[in-house]
C-alpha cells in the first residue's frame, strides 16, 4: 500500500482525535505538542515527525500504519456509509485492523485466495428467507437435515474468513466488510458459543447478500422493528436450524418420551445453539407453542446434563480465533522472508510468540532483508 502525504496524515490524525473524543488542546497536551503546531499538522501546513507521530498513535490507540498507509478500498466503503464523526466502537476499530491484515496477506501470498459465490437475491419476505437460507446451505455443501458445525471453516470455503476476539458485553455482537473479492467477519468472543456461531451466520448473511459494511448489536435480541434485520434473523436461524432436520429430531425425541427440558437441551446440543434461538424457532416452525417457548427460552444446560446425556461440549470460535487459512499464509510470508518475525506475530494478533514460528535457514552474511512493513 501506498504511503499517504502530509496532508492526508494530517486528515488521519483529526479524524482519530475527533472519534476519541479530544480537542486539539487535549491531545496536544497528553503528547506534548504546542496546540498551534498539532493544528498546523492536522492541516498539513507542517509534517509531523515520526517521534511525534508515534506519540499521537499512542495517545490514540491507533497504529502507526493507520496514519501513514492508504486505506484499502473495503475500509473505504465502510467509511462512506457512517456519519462523519460518529463515535466508531471498538469492533469497528479492530474489524478495520483485520482487513488490512488480511488484504496484505492476499497482495503477497497467491495461494490465499478468497472465491466468493454470486450474490444471492435479498429476501424481501420471510418465505424467501427460508428460501435462501436452503441456498446457502447447499453453497456450504451442507444437506438439508445436518447441523451446520464447524462454521468458520464451512464460510472460509466460501470466501468469509471469520476471527474471534473477546470484545466484552458491551461491545457489539460482531461486523463484517465485502472485500474485493471474499470477506471478513468478526465475531465478538465474549459471547457463548451458541450466539457465537448465531452471529457469524447473521454475518454470513450480509456477505451473502453483498451488504458492503456493517455492525450488529444485540443479534439474539431483536424484535421485528427493523424489517431487514428481522429477515436476516430468520435467514440466520434457519441455516443454523434446518426444518426437515429440527422438526424431525425434535419429533423422536418427544415421541421417545423426552419432556419438554430435555428434548430442549439435548436438540441444543445436537445443532450448538443457544436456548432463545431454538426457542424462537420452534416456535417459528410450528413445533411449540408461546407457553413452552417460555419454558425453552429459560432452559440452562448443566454440567449434569452433559453427563447424564453424554453430550457434546463445543467450542467454536472461542476467543482469540483465526481462520486456519490466513494463519497458513502468514506462516508462509514468513518462510518466504517477506515479513520479520515482529510483524508475522503482529499479523496474527500475538496468538503466536516469535518462539513459535518455524525456524529458518541461516542468512549468508551480506543478505539483504527486505520485509513489508
Amino acid at each position: 500500500m501506498a504511503n499517504l502525504d502530509s496532508g492526508a496524515i494530517g486528515e488521519r490524525i483529526a479524524e482519530a482525535r475527533g472519534r476519541a473524543g479530544l480537542t486539539q488542546a487535549d491531545l496536544a497536551s497528553v503528547t506534548s505538542l504546542d496546540r498551534s503546531a498539532l493544528a498546523k499538522i492536522e492541516t498539513g501546513a507542517r509534517r509531523v515527525s515520526a517521534l511525534e507521530l508515534a506519540r499521537i498513535a499512542d495517545a490514540l490507540d491507533e497504529r502507526i500504519e493507520w496514519f501513514v498507509t492508504q486505506t484499502p478500498a473495503a475500509i473505504l466503503s465502510h467509511r462512506n456509509l457512517q456519519e462523519p464523526g460518529a463515535a466508531s466502537p471498538a469492533i469497528d476499530r479492530l474489524v478495520e485492523r483485520i482487513t488490512r491484515n488480511v488484504e496484505l496477506a492476499i497482495s503477497h501470498d497467491d495461494r490465499l485466495q478468497l472465491t466468493a459465490p454470486t450474490a444471492l437475491r435479498r429476501p424481501d419476505t420471510v418465505a424467501e428467507a427460508e428460501r435462501t437460507a436452503t441456498e446457502a446451505r447447499t453453497l456450504l455443501g451442507l444437506t438439508d437435515r445436518q447441523p451446520f458445525l464447524r462454521v468458520s471453516e464451512h464460510v472460509a470455503d466460501i470466501g468469509l474468513l471469520a476471527f474471534a476476539f473477546e470484545l466484552g458485553s458491551d461491545a457489539a455482537d460482531a461486523a463484517s466488510i465485502l472485500l474485493t473479492t471474499g470477506g471478513v467477519a468478526l465475531v465478538n468472543g465474549s459471547l457463548h458459543v451458541g450466539r457465537r456461531r448465531l452471529a457469524l451466520v447473521h454475518e454470513l448473511g450480509h456477505y451473502l447478500f453483498a451488504d458492503e459494511y456493517n455492525v450488529d448489536w444485540r443479534i439474539a435480541e431483536r424484535d421485528d422493528d427493523d424489517a431487514w434485520e428481522a429477515r436476516l434473523d430468520r435467514f440466520a436461524r434457519a441455516v443454523l436450524l434446518p426444518p426437515d432436520g429440527l422438526r424431525d429430531q425434535w419429533t423422536r425425541l418427544r415421541e421417545d418420551g423426552d419432556d419438554l427440558r430435555t428434548a430442549a437441551v439435548k436438540i441444543g446440543s445436537v445443532f450448538c445453539v443457544d436456548m432463545s434461538t431454538l426457542a424462537r424457532r420452534l416456535a417459528e416452525l410450528g413445533q411449540i407453542d408461546k407457553s413452552e417457548a417460555q419454558t425453552v427460552r429459560a432452559v440452562r444446560t448443566k454440567k449434569a446434563d452433559i453427563i447424564e446425556f453424554g453430550l457434546g461440549v463445543r467450542h467454536e470460535l472461542a476467543a482469540p480465533a483465526l481462520p486456519r487459512r490466513y494463519e497458513e499464509s502468514v506462516v508462509r510470508l514468513y518462510r518466504g522472508e517477506v515479513v520479520s518475525a515482529a510483524r508475522a506475530t503482529d499479523l496474527l494478533f500475538d496468538t503466536l510468540s516469535e518462539d513459535d514460528l518455524p525456524v529458518l535457514p541461516p542468512v549468508q552474511e551480506g543478505t539483504i532483508w527486505k520485509f513489508v512493513s
